[in-house]
């Protein structure tokens, strides 16, 4: 297998991004993509090359097709991704992996019981800043670490209609702490509110988060910011880490003030080509099932400490 037939479901903001680099991707060929928008699917096919489906089943009962990227809304996950497992095909599916658990764990499931990688898309990890704070970390430069803050936030994004800010941007500092300090989370508090009309869900939270190697990690996210920031420091007794998601800067704060040099890497690119790379040399997605239904299970948590105004202790992972 020299490319790895994909199809793409569902061609709204995000899985515009995914046929897009999909067709670029040497280990990749483009077939089809869905979307019930025909115009909007029809338009995107059209630019890349790909056959343009409304019914999502046309892809999947394509035989040649070998994967697919699932990125239509979140409530919508659970259907889309059963049936994609169903007809055979390697699923990568854009966080949160579900609306709730059950769904989640049922995914992951059925997925081992037919034999298919299920991937989720936690884009942060392939952030190269976020690389390099690992091996950073890792390195002992700011010795052991003490604490962690995390600020998400922007202006409401309204292609967002089945989820609040926690699950849609917490979500990813939930996996990415989780992944540089290679420890879950044991307790968590939270509070949120929701300040928007236009908005059914919350629109801030703010989360203090307990790890089970004692790490204390505080996070900021809101739709109420006039602009974008996404900014990660982690303190350790020796120093400390700063991260620009955007920019993908890397600062070390120390004896003395360190800028790292980072090469310039599209995050999706990295996702999706390690993804397509685990399902030629049938190995395990660098961000597995599991890993989705854990920070599922964080953000799901937060959000009970918010509405009981209590913590919550977060077992096992």
């Amino acid at each position: 297998m020299n490319k790895v037939n994909v199809g793409v479901i569902g061609v709204g903001a995000m899985g515009q991004h995914h046929a897009r680099v999909y067709s670029k991707l040497e280990n990749a060929n483009l077939m089809a993509v869905s979307d019930l928008m025909k115009d909007k699917v029809d338009e995107i096919a059209k630019e890349y090359n790909a056959l343009s489906f409304v019914d999502y089943n046309d892809i999947l009962e394509m035989p040649e097709i070998d994967a697919v990227s699932v990125c239509v809304p979140t409530t919508h996950h659970f259907n889309v991704v059963m049936d994609a497992i169903e007809h055979g095909k390697h699923v990568l599916v854009e966080k949160p992996i579900a609306f709730t658990l059950r769904e989640a764990e049922a995914m992951v499931n059925a997925a081992k019981e037919n034999g298919v990688k299920l991937a989720t898309g936690h884009v942060e990890r392939f952030n190269p800043a976020v690389s390099k704070a690992k091996e950073l970390i890792q390195s002992g430069i700011i010795g052991e670490v003490v604490s962690a803050s995390a600020k998400r936030v922007g202006p409401f994004p309204p292609r967002i209609k089945d989820v609040g800010v926690t699950i849609d941007l917490a979500i990813h500092e939930v996996d990415i702490m989780f992944y540089l300090f290679d420890s879950p989370v044991s307790r968590i508090y939270a509070h949120m509110g929701s300040r928007l009309e236009k908005c059914e869900y919350e629109d801030h939270a703010e989360i203090m988060s307990t790890f089970k190697n004692g790490v204390i990690g505080m996070l900021e996210v809101n739709w109420l910011t006039p602009y974008k920031k996404r900014k990660l420091e982690v303190t350790g007794v020796d120093g400390i880490i700063s991260i620009d998601y955007i920019d993908q800067t890397v600062k070390v704060y120390g004896k003395s003030t360190e800028n790292v040099d980072i090469p310039y890497k599209e995050p999706l690119k990295e996702e999706l080509g390690s993804f397509l790379s685990a399902v030629k040399n049938n190995e395990d997605p660098k961000i597995t099932g599991e890993d989705g239904i854990y920070a599922l299970k964080v953000v799901t948590a937060a959000m009970k400490s918010a509405k009981d105004n209590a913590p919550v202790e977060i077992n096992g992972y």
